[in-house]
């Protein structure tokens, strides 16, 4: 009897652990965080395009972060905060649920622990590189219809007809102008942004962690996960802002058969905007980034942390 439940506390701490139950629970944490912090995300974006030149060649009028979000609420009303949400959610349950994974399985099976259970910090910002990158490139299309969506507001208040209507409008009508290699458009500054954010995210997160836990007197618990993602989300800002702006401008950019007006690419839109603009221009929606990322982080790996502690699952 005792082995028999013995036996069954070993499955059921096993399944905890497995890669897709941790997915699970990663894309429940993503959602909490998303939903609390997406009006910063929306303010953001429409950060990132002031100063690009419109369809017509005329510039929008410039306004700061607190402006701009109170200029959605008195323009196009609260609930336009939260335009976009629902592909939002979508993308965080593929990408979040894909890095977090990843991420754990190269930690744990491919690169590997050192033998005093440490995690160096280059191995760290490897796993976080390539996770971001490959659940990035999963969840792209995703990232591609919540942009656009994000933009509605801002082509009504410019006397544009609305360019889609919802998620599916916006997925048929990509894939019916440019078929379904649209789906990606943006995909290189998507996961290059994915990557850099990724690898300031989970290494900074799990290195600080590690530091804290193995020089302080603190225990693993919410005071050293919120100090732990307060310096995750500052670092993943800073390297994440210039490839989302990028990212954030061939993805709304205007097309025809399925090719950019304004930009090439991802180096033809970096160059454009520092030139034309300034290289600050690619720090555009840093403190609504940054804003954003750290009651985000907070929220996500909070929330992480205790619903893998709650499913038996052991700590990140």
């Amino acid at each position: 009897m005792t082995g028999g439940s013995k036996l069954a506390t070993t499955s059921t701490a096993s399944s905890a652990d497995s890669f897709w139950f941790k997915y699970v629970l990663s894309s429940i944490a993503a959602v909490c965080a998303e939903t609390a912090t997406y009006p910063l995300d929306l303010t953001k974006t429409r950060l990132q395009i002031q100063g690009e030149k419109a369809g017509g060649g005329a510039l929008m009028a410039k306004r700061g972060m607190v402006s701009t979000a109170l200029g959605i609420v008195r323009e196009e009303g609260v609930l336009s905060l939260y335009q976009g949400l629902q592909p939002a959610l979508i993308r965080h349950i593929v990408y979040t649920g894909s890095r977090m994974s990843i991420y754990e399985l190269f930690r744990e099976h491919i690169l590997q622990r050192e033998a005093d259970g440490s995690f160096p910090v280059w191995k760290a910002s490897l796993g976080g590189l390539i996770a971001g990158a490959l659940g990035q490139l999963i969840a792209s299309p995703t990232d591609l219809i919540k942009v656009q969506m994000q933009m509605e507001g801002r082509r009504k208040l410019e006397g544009k007809p609305p360019r889609v209507r919802g998620f599916f409008d916006a997925f048929q009508k990509i894939v019916a102008e440019s078929g379904v290699k649209g789906l990606y458009r943006g995909v290189v500054p998507n996961v290059q942004r994915a990557a850099l954010v990724n690898m300031g995210d989970l290494c900074t997160y799990d290195t600080a962690k590690q530091n804290i836990l193995r020089h302080t007197d603190l225990k693993d618990n919410y005071v050293t996960h919120s100090l732990a993602s307060a310096c995750s989300g500052l670092v993943a800002a800073t390297f994440g802002t210039p490839a989302d702006v990028v990212k954030t401008r061939i993805m709304n950019q205007p097309t025809k058969n399925g090719k950019g007006l304004l930009y090439t690419g991802s180096i033809d839109c970096l160059i454009k905007t520092a030139t034309q603009e300034g290289v600050m221009a690619l720090y555009k929606g840093f403190i609504p980034i940054w804003l954003r990322m750290a009651p985000w982080s907070l929220c996500f790996w909070l929330s992480f942390e205790k619903i893998r502690r709650l499913a038996g699952a052991s700590s990140f």
